[in-house]
């Protein structure tokens, strides 16, 4: 429980209050991310379903998103925008990581977080307009599977930036991959939850593959730019493969 109130702390703008802190669970507490996120898409989902009885289904998904934004306070939107900045252009690894490290947004960040969240305001419009179940759980799927994949860029690439002058230094050290299993353990509790509820179990299963792709992929891009993650690669990681779980959500198939 300390552990997940640690995750909740640090991914969201709940005020979790907690009697003292240990670095060393700022670093394990990513074993519950997938918790967290299907936390809040547990709020997205609770959103949607709401506002689409009293507006049209694209102002419903709107809503739906603004309100997973607030509760995270943009902090994956955050990391996509930086990681387009620094990796979007022909520059060497030194200059990308300082391009992260600048906090005003230049074009590639500002394109990749402008069509990220038209992306995704489309595909929550299109589950608006769908049984409330498909909605609920492409919801909880898409936030639970993209904190599991930014947790298995982790695992599997060391820290790429400058370890002294991270964020968040308990997260550039070497995480467990005992933490990586908790982590896809809690996603697979999810897709059980949902198949035992009525979803469709090859389009869960679609949608976790897609998650794993897109973890992959980021893994492939970090490795090759970087030698590894940095916290705004894992926000780019998570927003990336959240676009990817909802396109196999509402892909026809």
């Amino acid at each position: 429980m300390r552990l997940f109130l640690v995750a909740l702390q640090f991914l969201t703008r709940l005020p979790v209050r907690l009697e003292g802190f240990e670095p060393a669970w700022l670093n394990d507490c990513v074993r519950h991310f997938p918790l967290v996120g299907a936390l809040v898409g547990g709020v997205g989902a609770v959103v949607l379903a709401g506002a689409g009885h009293l507006w049209p289904a694209w102002v419903a998904a709107v809503l739906a998103l603004a309100a997973t934004v607030a509760l995270t306070g943009g902090f994956h939107e955050d990391g996509l925008a930086d990681t387009f900045d620094a990796l979007g252009g022909v520059v060497s690894r030194d200059k990308a990581l300082a391009i992260m490290k600048d906090s005003r947004i230049g074009s590639y960040g500002a394109l990749a977080l402008g069509l990220s969240l038209l992306l995704r305001a489309a595909l929550l419009a299109v589950l608006a307009t769908r049984p409330l179940l498909g909605a609920v759980a492409a919801l909880l799927a898409s936030h639970a599977f993209a904190r599991a994949a930014a947790v298995g860029v982790m695992v599997s690439l060391p820290y790429g930036g400058d370890a002294e002058h991270a964020k968040a230094k308990p997260l550039a050290m070497a995480v467990a991959p005992r933490n990586f299993a908790i982590a896809l353990g809690w996603c697979g509790l999810l897709l059980l939850a949902l198949a035992a509820g009525g979803v469709d179990l090859p389009r869960l299963l679609a949608t976790a593959g897609a998650a794993a792709v897109a973890a992959v992929l980021m893994h492939q891009w970090l490795k090759r730019r970087l030698g590894g993650y940095t916290g705004d690669g894992l926000g780019a990681t998570e927003q990336l493969a959240e676009i990817a779980v909802l396109l196999a959500f509402t892909a026809s198939f």
